[in-house]
């Protein structure tokens, strides 16, 4: 797994959305025990913090310390430096697994591999990500959109695809469990944008590259604009268990 954010971690867990409650919500329908949950690729605790009202004990791992430092505090909730592709826990323990706009750095073989070591076998898997940010501002949205498709082009890393192909294109060989169509919708100021723009790995690619910071003319526009914008964030939901046969087979081991 790359860890891109490290050195921005502090501007990562103030810019990045928090995800809503519908989200939680709909994945718990799902999940006959709430003792024990994984969230994977935590970074600073975005997802985490929704997850610590629900469990016993919340899991959350990063590679990166940095990040979760900066992760709000729970009581229930252990914050570790561990990858998600090999971890220390011990087996068929989780009863959810979570990843949150992070699976597509995983190395997705590595990583499910350890899903089914660890998750109990009618425990969840959930995938979570969030695509394009919109802007209900059609010229500052037409910036955006200039900026990640053409200024930005060739500085994304590969597996910025998968975000573009709204995770439908990741390896899933879970059992499916469909999942209705969710958005993320926020009030922000001209800052607030200007910052979580901050966040994209692809402008830091770009200021490393060329030691030019390319969001300059954009902050230009946005610095005229007093108003508060409407964001709109498109979801990615992907829910699963542990296919049947394998759970036949851990039946099987335990002789029943």
């Amino acid at each position: 797994m790359k860890d891109l954010f490290s050195t921005a971690s502090q501007l990562y867990q103030q810019a990045r959305p928090s995800y809503p409650q519908d989200v939680i919500q709909e994945i718990l329908k799902y999940v006959p025990e709430h003792h024990f949950v994984w969230d994977c690729g935590a970074g600073s605790g975005q997802f985490t913090q929704l997850l610590a009202p629900y469990f016993d004990h919340v899991v959350a791992t990063d590679i990166s310390e940095q990040q979760l430092q900066h992760a709000p505090y729970f009581e229930n909730v252990s914050y570790q430096v561990q990858p998600s592709e090999k971890t220390s826990f011990p087996a068929q323990g989780f009863d959810l697994i979570t990843v949150a706009q992070a699976i597509h750095w995983f190395d997705f073989e590595s990583f499910y591999r350890e899903v089914n070591r660890t998750l109990k076998p009618n425990g969840i898997l959930a995938v979570i990500g969030y695509g394009l940010i919109h802007v209900e501002h059609h010229f500052i949205n037409q910036k955006i959109q200039q900026l990640y498709f053409d200024t930005l082009k060739g500085y994304w890393d590969a597996e910025r695809r998968y975000i573009d192909e709204q995770y439908q294109t990741i390896p899933f060989p879970f059992d499916e469990i469909m999942m209705p169509e969710l958005k993320m919708q926020y009030q922000w100021s001209s800052a607030q944008l200007l910052k979580y723009l901050s966040t994209w790995s692809a402008v830091k690619h770009y200021i490393d590259q060329n030691k030019i910071n390319p969001l300059h003319d954009l902050a230009e526009v946005l610095s005229a604009e007093q108003a508060l914008l409407t964001i709109e964030f498109p979801i990615f939901l992907r829910v699963g268990k542990i296919k049947k046969y394998k759970k036949k087979s851990f039946m099987k081991k335990i002789g029943l």
